[in-house]
């Protein structure tokens, strides 16, 4: 299994390629804006940059931050001109998407989606049993370039393929290869999971302006102390559990509120969550291969 993180191991690797790329964004909203962004701001290649949104002005706003952008009138102009094509739709978009990409796509190029719930198998039955696919599970703190990306491949998709995948979403913040089984639990830690952490920054913002902070300084002492101690977790050697433990005192009052989350079962429930989102992944996933199959 290949689980480890990449950007150490190949970050050189991809200056060793065979030289010039062009990359094309399809959808350049929320999750694909991010990436390119993140990539054109950071990029110190000389790959190209081909963009299409079914929203043009998406484009146009893109080509004004970074003129060398190119804008593709359609998703076949862009998949043809393209030797590395990032999907960047829902999954509901999906299928219109690689309908229109077949006729352009061949085996040399490599399909890059970040579609919840469409499996690698899914994206070969429609561009060919030679197609390169990497598939990947990025999050939208890829806005400030603090992404955790989670990325697999198929068996056609070379190192050096990988590794300059690997560049490019390495710009946004960590990337890491994983097999595709691990998607669904990778949707549930950190794919969705933004969402519930805002809504925890959010509760301690509420509380504080409850008790007469101002709204924004309740915003930012709140969003700073989960920022703080996610660092100490990435950077520490010691376990989440212990960090915790470092932080309360006996009779103090960090534990009389740890004491309070446990009575209520605050991690139960956020085990919870993060289930909801993995299982509704899995589900998805089988209702896109029951319509293949039929």
């Amino acid at each position: 299994q290949r689980e480890h993180c990449l950007s150490e191991r190949l970050r050189d690797r991809v200056n060793a390629g065979s030289g010039e790329m062009k990359i094309g964004f399809i959808g350049i909203g929320n999750m694909g804006g991010a990436i390119l962004y993140g990539y054109a701001s950071e990029k110190d290649d000389k790959n190209e940059i081909l963009v299409m949104n079914r929203s043009r002005s998406r484009c146009e706003e893109a080509k004004k931050r970074f003129p060398e952008i190119r804008i593709c009138d359609s998703i076949s102009e862009l998949s043809k001109k393209s030797d590395m094509v990032i999907i960047g739709v829902k999954p509901q978009g999906i299928e219109e998407v690689i309908n229109e990409m077949e006729e352009t796509f061949t085996g040399e190029k490599t399909a890059i989606s970040m579609a919840a719930g469409v499996d690698m198998a899914y994206l070969s039955k429609h561009l060919g049993k030679d197609a390169k696919i990497i598939r990947i599970m990025p999050n939208t703190p890829a806005q400030v370039g603090e992404a955790m990306v989670a990325m697999c491949r198929n068996e056609n998709v070379t190192d050096e393929d990988f590794a300059a995948a690997e560049n490019l979403f390495a710009s946004t913040g960590k990337t890491c290869e994983i097999d595709e089984a691990l998607i669904d639990c990778v949707i549930g830690v950190s794919g969705s999971s933004p969402a519930y952490t805002y809504m925890y920054i959010q509760a301690l913002a509420e509380a504080a302006e409850a008790n007469g902070m101002d709204r924004e300084k309740a915003r930012v002492f709140a969003a700073q102390s989960v920022l703080g101690a996610a660092k100490m977790v990435l950077e520490s050697s010691e376990s989440i559990e212990q960090l915790r433990l470092n932080v309360c005192s006996p009779n103090g009052t960090t534990i009389e509120a740890v004491n309070k989350l446990f009575e209520n079962e605050f991690m139960e429930k956020a085990k919870e969550g993060f289930q909801a989102a993995a299982d509704r992944s899995r589900e998805m996933t089988a209702e896109k291969a029951a319509k293949v199959k039929a």
